[in-house]
């Protein structure tokens, strides 16, 4: 790795392995806050934006997507590198995303019902997120990400300090907008109480149960919610499925849908 001048802006690139790009738009998205933030870094690689490329070093890597090729193994290796401090955001890059559902079938069955020269597809038998190869600064979660929680991880790396990002629940999104609880009054399903903030409740605003796109947080007890599912008259299929949909391949969500999908 070489050294670069004591004046030289911070380096940022943004990479893509599988995924949709919308956690990068979400980085597009920023609008006035962009123009800040490229005055205050040298983007370095950003295919979403820009053709332009510079090799690393890079100060800061926002890696999006997950690992699903041979080829991707060895690019996130290299990235990881290349990079002083690595951060993964969105739901691929932090537990697989909803290509993860290969993991629980025969990607083999897949490819040949979907490609018509299967034997050219060359990938991997599982969809893993980023920390499953190379180790992680800091793990952004979110489908997508959320532009402020973007900001505050970027913002942080720069000034050299630890990210602050509530690693608390949906509900409490839903106690501070003042939504009518879902669950209590409607008996909706809801992943809420399991799932980290982020998305100020988006779902619960608009009087639907949470899909749990920003994954399991922090010590919540997943077990204890299905059971309440449970008792609602959801079925185990049902409840396999709410929780292998955005974050299939977070441990707290792939465990218990584990043990209720040797049930089903």
């Amino acid at each position: 790795m070489t050294i670069r001048g004591a004046t030289a802006r911070p380096r940022l690139a943004v990479w893509k392995f599988a995924s949709c790009d919308g956690c990068q738009l979400t980085l597009l998205n920023c609008e006035d806050e962009l123009l800040l933030l490229a005055d205050a870094v040298e983007i370095a690689h950003f295919t979403e934006a820009s053709s332009a490329h510079v090799d690393g070093p890079y100060d800061l890597s926002l890696v999006e997507g997950s690992i699903t090729t041979p080829a991707d193994l060895e690019r996130v290796q290299e990235i990881r590198r290349a990079s002083r401090r690595l951060v993964s955001i969105g739901a691929c890059a932090t537990s697989g995303g909803i290509q993860a559902l290969r993991n629980f079938a025969d990607v083999g069955e897949f490819t040949s019902l979907v490609y018509a020269r299967p034997e050219y597809i060359d990938t991997l038998a599982r969809s893993t997120p980023i920390s499953a190869h190379v180790p992680v600064d800091f793990e952004l979660h979110g489908c997508p990400v959320d532009r402020r929680q973007l900001l505050e991880v970027v913002v942080a790396y720069l000034d050299g300090r630890t990210p602050r990002i509530p690693a608390e629940t949906v509900c409490a999104d839903c106690k501070r907008r003042g939504n009518v609880c879902v669950v209590v009054a409607h008996g909706q399903a809801c992943l809420g109480p399991v799932t980290q903030s982020g998305c100020g409740a988006l779902c619960p605003s608009c009087a639907r149960g949470c899909y749990g796109c920003f994954g399991p947080a922090p010590g919540v007890n997943v077990g204890s919610l299905v059971g309440r599912l449970l008792e609602n008259g959801m079925g185990e299929p049902d409840v396999v499925r709410i929780l292998r949909t955005f974050t299939a391949e977070a441990p707290a969500f792939r465990e218990e849908a584990d043990t209720h999908d040797s049930r089903a």
